[in-house]
């Protein structure tokens, strides 16, 4: 929802950046990455028609447009794969349209819905390679699945090359044939692939220089009835497995393949051996890495599941456009109950199964025996398959209810959406200085939901470069690192040019803004200035230019001793066991660090990896920290005492947990204030941003560098005066610019990595297109006597004569 309303924002010319950048998230990082990977769905776009606080509904008719464009294409495809009614198609295709990967997994994510389209789009691609025509249309559609989403295209594009071979061997055809059809289906995907290289160039560019995404246990043993109860309708326990249920009509369908005698026994074995050999490769460690792009993706191991729905379909429209008989229908039912048994004892089969399984099994048997009985009978035939569509549509809709299973999270209402966009627009001041959403009321990705300037954000394609500058400083991160939070601290805001933030509260106090000086986006860091990289403490005081803040060694006091490793930091050993959620430890009193400080100045405490009960100053809080993946940001304890004395006492869950070598820091009263009117004084007088753009003016005659609150991603290239562009010169993650003899102004503009490369691919393979498509139109335009020659034989066709032997014969299903 938060990417959609940032299109919203972007279409309605609402939004500080554009395409190529996005300046609301990150404190700014590359975007045209993550808009081909979550927008490029074509009906993403119909959010920007609706009200830009109606996200919800603005979601949901995207992902139910994507569904039933993919089933309608789907139902298409099975014409072409057989000839068979059209209603029954479509309820075929329901299956498909509705499956169990749908409602638990993909109708969440319209970006992975596309795989849903995409999959017969290069179906139909494949058809008219057989058929050797529309290569043009053909590369176009490879092209139109590629650029909607990369993920899943490279997964369907498998799936897609699997059922083009089926075809091929599953029906007579002379081997000449076979040789031209792959050739042409060889060459129309290479050019489509080719025509959506911006997308493929720069999301390669993007993921090489992305955080890398964190470690995903691998698959545990699921047991053979495991993945058989996902076949079965209305079955799932929660469990990390393949969702592939096409419903009860496509098992029964796909279970009476291999006895369908009215289907050629080459072209059961060949569907038959493919079924299986795509099963197993969904249950073994390597091949299943090979589908999923060499890694376990997050959040949904079997995103991929689809395809095999598909694929299952697809075999079941083969029995049912033969006319299963009886002895084709009972040997499906008993296979269908032999999967039942064996999947039994699994907690996912519940009453919902078996009653889907039942009622829905005698009824489909019912209606398509009479279909095969009484085929002649028209009245009986459109009444079975009025069945046979009620029984569909009843097992999807009991299917999604039983999916649901508890009612789930409404989200932010639209209310409360408006009234924190309201608050950040209304205290925003870009590109003077920034107006940050967070504290994150929503989610993670605020900043596009509501606007302004903050440093949440996440993406697949964070970089690397954004996500470690703001852990660095102090901000939290959890994905290991590909999910990032806003700084909160004061110093953290000074340096990002945080002007203005919502408070930390419920609504509607947490829709007030907080403000706070800062001083511009630009500053200038003293000629000789070297970064200290040290401590937290002291790269903040590095990017300030300004010593803040006393970070003394911490002094052990008392309770369970720990172990300091050098710079690496504190080894705090547990005081206990977590039990009920409580804190461990408690009992032991936990370990207890003295840090000396200046009277009156404000102590922090920064855990990053500490997982248990910080106390500290008459401050108690949760620290979630687990290394790698979530780091907790800079907490505030509180004043420091007269005596100068800081305690701070760590109660660690379990085991041994890990503290940074110094993590109390005390900002001294009034050093930070000073410190940002000095840079206020020295930085720029003016700053001036576009779209992936921003310069600044700064006094006359500044020397050193010049420092812009944003990160050092590539792709960006500065000039100082009247120089040359060049790459910029990070300092500590930020992009620093250094200003030689002096400049009274600098400048940056951003370009995405990998799009002038994908440009230049793109419009060679778009000539190539335009050059087969223009010679193919010229070698099929007819002459003249063509013409004659073809009203002569209609003429002679209306009256009963045999045309001659040199007219073309009529194109046959198979081409």
């Amino acid at each position: 929802m938060p990417y959609h309303a940032h299109l919203w924002d972007l279409v309605h010319g609402q939004s500080s950046g554009d395409l190529l950048f996005n300046w609301n998230s990150g404190y700014g990082v590359p975007f045209l990455a993550d808009f081909f990977a979550y927008l490029m769905n074509p009906f993403s776009w119909l959010t920007t028609l609706l009200p830009r606080d109606q996200g919800h509904l603005a979601v949901f008719l995207v992902a139910l447009a994507t569904i039933g464009l993919g089933t309608a294409l789907m139902a298409h495809l099975l014409g072409r794969v057989h000839p068979g009614p059209a209603r029954l198609r479509v309820a075929a295709a329901l299956g498909y349209g509705l499956c169990a990967w749908v409602l638990d997994i993909g109708g969440a994510a319209p970006m992975w819905l596309w795989g849903l389209v995409s999959l017969p789009l290069l179906g139909l691609a494949g058809d008219w390679c057989l058929r050797e025509r529309h290569w043009v249309a053909g590369a176009l559609c490879v092209a139109l699945a590629w650029a909607g989403n990369l993920y899943t295209a490279a997964l369907v594009t498998l799936v897609a090359g699997l059922l083009f071979a089926v075809r091929l061997f599953a029906t007579p055809l002379p081997f000449r044939h076979r040789v031209r059809a792959t050739g042409r289906a060889v060459t129309m995907t290479a050019t489509g692939v080719l025509l959506a290289a911006p997308v493929l160039f720069v999301a390669v560019r993007a993921a090489r220089g992305a955080q890398p995404e964190s470690p995903v246990q691998p698959l545990g043993p699921s047991g053979f009835g495991g993945h058989l109860a996902r076949l079965l309708p209305a079955a799932n326990d929660g469990r990390p497995l393949p969702d592939v249920a096409i419903g009860v009509l496509g098992l029964l369908l796909v279970c009476g393949l291999p006895f369908n005698r009215r289907v050629r026994v080459r072209e059961r074995a060949v569907w038959c051996t493919a079924l299986v050999l795509v099963v197993l490769t969904f249950v073994w460690t390597p091949t299943y890495l090979v589908w999923h792009g060499l890694a376990i993706p997050a959040g949904g191991p079997y995103r991929v599941a689809f395809a095999l729905s598909g694929l299952l379909v697809l075999a079941g429209w083969i029995s049912l456009s033969h006319r299963p008989d009886a002895f084709t229908l009972l040997g499906g039912a008993a296979l269908v109950a032999v999967i039942a048994g064996l999947a039994a004892s699994r907690h996912a089969v519940g009453a919902a199964t078996w009653t889907l399984l039942g009622v829905g099994c005698a009824v489909l048997l019912t209606a398509l025996w009479t279909l095969d009985r009484r085929h002649a009978d028209r009245r009986a035939e459109a009444l079975a398959t009025l069945v046979i569509g009620g029984a569909v549509l009843g097992n999807a809709v009991w299917s999604g209810y039983s999916a649901l299973g508890a009612a789930p999270d409404p989200g932010p209402s639209p209310a409360a959406v408006r009234a924190g966009h309201a608050a950040v627009r209304g205290a925003d001041d870009w590109p003077q200085g920034r107006s940050d959403p967070g504290p994150h009321a929503f989610g993670t990705n605020d900043p596009l939901l509501l606007g302004g300037q903050g440093g949440g954000y996440f993406s697949g394609y964070l970089p690397t470069v954004a996500a470690h500058l703001l852990h660095d400083l102090g901000a939290g991160w959890t994905a290991g690192g590909r999910q990032t939070g806003s700084v909160t601290d004061p110093v953290g805001q000074a340096l990002f040019g945080v002007r203005a933030h919502l408070d930390d509260g419920p609504p509607p106090q947490g829709f007030t803004p907080a403000r706070a000086p800062a001083p511009p986006l630009v500053t200038v860091l003293a000629p000789g200035t070297r970064p200290d990289g040290t401590s937290v403490w002291s790269r903040q005081e590095s990017l300030l230019g300004a010593q803040v803040y006393d970070a003394p060694l911490p002094v052990p006091a008392g309770g369970p001793a720990p172990t300091l490793h050098g710079t690496s930091g504190w080894s705090v050993p547990g005081g206990g066991v977590a039990t009920g959620g409580a804190t461990g430890g408690a009992a032991g009193g936990g370990t207890v660090f003295t840090v000396a400080c200046t009277p009156g100045s404000t102590a922090y405490f920064h855990g990053v990896w500490f997982r248990g009960e910080v106390s500290g100053l008459g401050t108690t809080y949760r620290s979630e920290g687990e290394q790698p993946t979530t780091a907790e940001p800079i907490r505030r304890l509180g004043p420091v005492p007269a005596d100068g004395t800081v305690r701070v006492t760590l109660r660690p869950d379990g085991g041994v947990s890990q503290v940074p070598a110094r993590p109390v820091g005390c900002l001294r009263a009034g050093a930070l204030e000073a410190a940002v009117a000095r840079q206020a004084a020295t930085g720029a007088t003016r700053v001036e941003a576009g779209g992936h753009t921003i310069g600044a003016t700064l006094p006359a005659g500044s020397t050193g560098t010049a420092l812009l609150s944003v990160p050092a991603t590539e792709g960006w290239s500065c000039a100082a005066g009247d120089g040359p562009y060049a790459a910029p010169t990070p300092v500590l993650g930020m992009i620093g610019v250094p200003l030689g003899r002096g400049a009274d102004h600098v400048r940056c503009t951003f370009r995405p990595p990998g799009l002038t490369e994908g440009l230049t691919v793109s419009s060679a393979a778009a000539a190539v297109l335009a050059l087969v498509a223009a010679f193919s139109r010229f070698s099929r335009r007819p002459t003249r006597t063509s013409r004659r020659e073809r009203r002569e034989r209609r003429e002679r066709s209306d009256h009963g004569e045999r045309g001659p032997a040199s007219e073309e014969p009529e194109e046959s299903e198979e081409g």
